[in-house]
């Protein structure tokens, strides 16, 4: 085996480690020898999908591995979706999405790239957006991108199917989304495509199109989904996620209330631990070893201090251990000053930023997550009244009376 057959097969591995599904390791070995011996990067894809502004660890699992092709020479291709955006990703979802107009998409494109570039180099990154090539579309060139596609074959799509099973609107321009999505791998001339697990269909489809453009195919990597602090798949609306955005305190707490089932999937996607440190972690969380207190807690440092300055990841860590191991209130608790009139304790949640919406309030309310100075709050139409709000073990606000 040569030098250039050596580093080749050193890259599949770094590229593909805890990789839910490669479309082919094979290929992708070929693709990084031939690039090796021509000096020429390979164009490694990802979709930024702008319905939303906001995005968390969950997301970051696929541009951590993107960053992972850029130290090693490769070029990330980032397509800002500013017209798939305007269709809404039906994937897992049981109803349409709302259209977003131009305006705020772009606002949301701007926002999210500024939080992926906390992990992929925005130095080495092409940014691209789907308006590029589709605004030149006319009738005739999307018949003719759609006539490559059958109804059975889009049908086969996981989310598509359980609607039409369920009884549920499947509207027709749903079914574009992943035909706008594989074009754009051909439009970019993509040599590897990343995606979550529930991005494959998406993906496989780039690679028949490519195929039928006489080009050579994509290969795809999807990763798994980070579950969040519920274990269920990370989702703001469930309230269950980490926000890029949040604090390094807030991460560390988060990071914290994470069940112990968690911490390898946290340890293998979202620190930044490799090699044997990552081994020696993993097994001795497996064989049972040490305190899982003491192994979290070096985990929420290394994980917040991937997004802020070390320091302030440290700070993050000593405000826990004081609050929650010495029983002390943290020292930079916000205030909130109540509006005239009278306003119930769910719709303060909200507005206070302490849950994301009215519903999730309300379910942290029914389970007993919420207290008025150590008092339960058991209805959510209570009246707040001036006091320390705390919302389940570490987010808190205090509420004061406006000045009249």
């Amino acid at each position: 085996m040569d030098d250039i057959e050596i580093e080749a097969a050193r890259q599949t591995r770094l590229v593909v480690e805890g990789a839910d599904d490669v479309v082919s390791e094979e290929s992708l070995r070929g693709k990084i020898r031939r690039s090796l011996e021509s000096a020429r990067p390979l164009r490694i894809k990802m979709g930024i999908d702008p319905t939303s502004p906001d995005i968390h660890l969950g997301h970051m699992v696929v541009y951590r591995m993107i960053r992972r092709f850029q130290d090693l020479g490769h070029t990330a291709v980032l397509i800002i979706g500013d017209y798939t955006a305007r269709i809404g990703d039906p994937t897992g979802r049981n109803s349409e999405r709302p259209p977003l107009d131009a305006e705020r998409v772009n606002e949301n494109a701007e926002r999210y790239c500024e939080q992926i570039f906390k992990v992929v180099d925005r130095e080495r990154v092409e940014i691209r957006r789907q308006s590029e090539w589709f605004d030149g579309f006319d009738l005739q060139k999307t018949v003719n991108t759609l006539s490559r596609f059958s109804v059975a074959q889009l049908l086969a799509h996981e989310t598509f199917r359980k609607r039409l099973d369920s009884g549920d609107r499947l509207s027709v321009h749903e079914l574009l989304y992943p035909i706008l999505q594989a074009y754009d791998s051909v439009e970019i001339a993509a040599d590897v495509e990343f995606g979550g697990s529930d991005q494959r269909f998406n993906c496989l489809c780039g690679r028949d199109l490519q195929r039928q453009a006489g080009m050579e195919p994509q290969v795809v990597i999807t990763m798994p989904l980070l579950a969040g602090t519920d274990g269920l798949k990370m989702s703001k609306s469930k309230g269950n996620h980490i926000a890029v955005l949040s604090t390094a305190a807030e991460k560390v707490g988060r990071v914290m209330s994470l069940p112990d089932a968690q911490l390898p999937d946290f340890i293998t996607y979202a620190s930044s631990w490799t090699g044997s440190v990552r081994e020696s972690r993993l097994a001795s969380l497996s064989a049972g070893s040490g305190n899982p207190r003491d192994l979290k807690l070096a985990l929420a440092l290394d994980i917040a201090s991937i997004y802020h300055p070390r320091e302030e990841a440290e700070a993050g860590v000593a405000s826990f251990v004081s609050q929650f191991t010495n029983h002390e209130l943290p020292s930079d608790i916000p205030e909130w000053f109540l509006p005239a009139g009278s306003l119930a304790i769910d719709r303060l949640m909200k507005e206070a930023g302490l849950a994301p919406s009215l519903a999730e309030a309300r379910r942290l309310i029914v389970q007993g997550g919420v207290s008025v100075d150590g008092e339960r709050v058991s209805d959510w139409s209570s009246v707040v009244r001036p006091g320390l709000v705390k919302v389940g073990k570490r987010r808190y606000l205090r509420v004061v009376e406006a000045l009249r």
